[in-house]
């Protein structure tokens, strides 16, 4: 599990081949994700609920970087 350090942040990490689609559908949101999809954001979020990382640290999912094209974006965030 990836470890956060306050200097750095949180090291992101994805499965190989990963895909994750998000979309929005009147007032739901729905995240679609193959196998390595799904393994990839459950170790983001598991590292983000066990390594002590301060409220408010967040991660953005866009398609420009990790989702697929055409997906809406969306912020992960710690309270």
């Amino acid at each position: 599990m990836p470890e956060y350090k306050p200097e750095k942040g949180l090291k992101i990490f994805w499965e190989d081949n990963f895909q994750i689609k998000a979309t929005r559908l009147g007032s739901d949101f729905v995240i679609e994700a193959n196998k390595e999809g799904l393994i990839s954001l459950a170790t983001q979020l598991l590292s983000m609920a066990y390594n002590n990382v301060p409220s408010g640290f967040h991660i953005h999912y866009e398609d420009v970087t990790c989702l697929e094209d055409g997906s809406a974006s969306f912020v992960i965030e710690i309270m």
